[in-house]
C-alpha cells in the first residue's frame, strides 16, 4: 500500500513496534521471539476507522429504525446522560475487540469521557486518535485546548485532533471561541459536517450559508482537517474542501441505515479531495465491520456513476492510508521499513477468497471479517484466530456491558 510496490511473496520482520525488514529476501536470520508461517496468506496494513463513537456499544440494536433527529433525541441523548466514565471505559473496550476482529488497527473516536477512551486504548494496546466534541451541552474552547496539550503527550498510541460535535449543537459564541483556538494553535479541525439535508437547511436559515461555507467563513479549516459524513455538499463547498486540504470521512453504513443520503465520493475523488472511511458508532450502524463499509463505499457510487466508478484500489487507499493521515499517524499508512507494525493477516485459504485472480479486489468485493486471522498493532499481536490478547477476559467485558444497559432500562 505504498503506491509503488506490487504484491510479492516474501518475509516481514518486526522489531519492537516497527517493521525492521521486508522483501522477497531479507538478511535477518534470527533468533526471533516467534516465527509465523503465513501459508501464502496476505499481510497488509490494518484498516483505519476514521470516524466512530466507540462508547455507544451499549445502544447497539436498541435505538433503531428512526431518522437521525428522533434517534438522537428519543433514544441516544436520554441514555447517554446516564453513562459514567467507568461505563465508557468498558464499552470502548467492547468496541475495540470488534475492531480487532475486523482488521481495524486505529480509530478516530469522538465521544465524551475521553480520559476513559484513552485508558481503554492504552490498556488494550489499540491505536487511537481522539477528537474534541465541545457543544452547548458540555465543553469549551479552553477545555479543548487543554485536552490537546494533555493527550498529545500521553502515549505513543494516542493522538488528539481539534474539533467540536457539530454546527447544529454549537452556539455562535462557542463557535467563535473555538475558531480563535484553531487560529491560535494552527492545527487541523474536524467535526460532523453536512450529514443530513435538515442540518444544512438549518444552517442556511440562521447564517445564510451552507454548513461548510459557514464554518470556513469563521476560519475553522484554515489549517486543514475535515468532516465526518459530508453527504449534502455543494460544488462551492467542494472547492473549499479542495483548497483547504480537507478530508471527507464517509460513513456509508450509518448513512444508509439512518437514510441520511449517499456521500458524493466519486465527485470527491474526481476533484482530488482525500476520502477516508468510518463506521460511525455502533448505535447507528450497528456493526463495526470495515469490510461492509468498504463494499458500500464503492457499491453506492456504482449505482450513481456506473460499474467502473470508485475502483477497489481507491477504496483500499481510503481504508489504509487516508485514514492514517486524518488520525495524525502518518507512519502507519503502509508496510515499509521504519513504519509502525500495524498490520493484519487475511486468510486466503477460504472459499470466498478463491481463486486468486486479483487479491486486492477480493479484499474489497469478497472479503469478510471471517478472513481476518491476525491483527497486530505497534508490533503486538492483539488478535489471532479468534483469541484476544488485550489483558482482559472477553466474557467479563460482555457481562459488564450487559449490566450497564440493564441498569439504564
Amino acid at each position: 500500500m505504498d503506491g509503488v510496490t506490487p504484491l510479492f511473496t516474501g518475509e516481514l520482520i518486526v522489531s519492537s513496534s516497527r517493521v525492521a525488514a521486508l522483501g522477497e529476501h531479507v538478511a535477518f536470520s534470527g533468533p526471533f521471539d516467534r516465527e509465523i508461517d503465513c501459508r501464502g496468506n496476505l499481510l497488509m496494513p490494518g484498516f483505519k476507522n476514521a470516524h466512530t463513537h466507540s462508547g455507544m456499544t451499549f445502544l447497539r440494536s436498541l435505538a433503531d429504525d428512526l431518522p437521525l433527529q428522533r434517534w438522537l433525541t428519543e433514544q441516544v441523548f436520554p441514555k447517554e446522560a446516564q453513562l459514567t466514565p467507568d461505563d465508557v471505559y468498558t464499552l470502548s473496550k467492547l468496541a475495540i475487540m470488534e475492531y480487532l476482529t475486523s482488521g481495524i488497527t486505529m480509530m478516530f473516536d469522538m465521544y465524551f469521557s475521553r480520559e476513559s477512551i484513552a485508558s481503554a486504548a492504552i490498556d488494550t494496546g489499540f491505536r487511537t486518535a481522539l477528537v474534541g466534541c465541545a457543544n452547548d451541552y458540555g465543553g469549551s474552547a479552553k477545555e479543548t485546548e487543554q485536552e490537546y496539550a494533555r493527550f498529545s503527550k500521553m502515549n505513543p498510541l494516542i493522538s488528539y485532533q481539534l474539533g467540536f460535535h457539530a454546527e447544529y449543537t454549537t452556539s455562535e459564541p462557542l463557535l467563535k471561541d473555538l475558531a480563535e483556538m484553531v487560529h491560535s494553535l494552527k492545527q487541523p479541525f474536524y467535526t460532523h459536517l453536512s450529514e443530513t439535508a435538515a442540518e444544512v437547511e438549518s444552517c442556511v436559515a440562521h447564517s445564510g450559508m451552507r454548513t461548510i461555507e459557514y464554518l470556513d467563513s469563521l476560519g475553522f479549516f484554515n489549517y486543514g482537517g475535515g468532516g465526518y459524513h459530508c453527504v449534502h455538499v455543494s460544488e462551492l463547498e467542494m472547492e473549499i474542501m479542495k483548497a483547504r486540504g480537507m478530508t471527507a470521512v464517509t460513513c456509508p453504513g450509518s448513512n444508509t441505515k439512518l437514510a441520511s443520503g449517499v456521500a458524493p465520493v466519486y465527485e470527491y475523488l474526481e476533484r482530488g479531495i482525500p476520502v477516508a472511511i468510518g463506521t460511525d458508532g455502533p448505535a447507528s450502524n450497528n456493526c463495526l465491520d470495515f469490510f461492509r463499509e468498504m463494499f458500500l463505499v464503492t457499491g453506492l457510487q456504482k449505482l450513481r456513476h456506473g460499474a467502473e466508478a470508485v475502483d477497489a484500489m481507491d477504496v483500499l487507499t481510503m481504508a489504509c492510508r487516508n485514514g492514517a493521515y486524518a488520525c495524525g499517524f502518518p507512519d502507519c499508512d503502509s508496510l515499509a521499513v521504519g513504519k509502525q507494525a500495524d498490520l493484519i493477516m487475511i486468510d486466503l485459504h477460504q472459499p470466498n477468497m478463491q481463486p486468486l485472480n486479483n487479491i486486492e479486489k477480493n479484499v474489497v468485493y469478497s472479503g469478510s471479517k471471517q478472513n481476518v486471522i491476525l491483527t497486530m498493532i505497534a508490533g503486538r499481536i492483539l488478535y489471532e484466530r479468534g483469541e484476544f490478547a488485550i489483558g482482559v477476559d472477553p466474557e467479563q467485558i460482555y457481562a459488564e456491558a450487559t449490566r450497564i444497559i440493564r441498569r439504564m432500562k
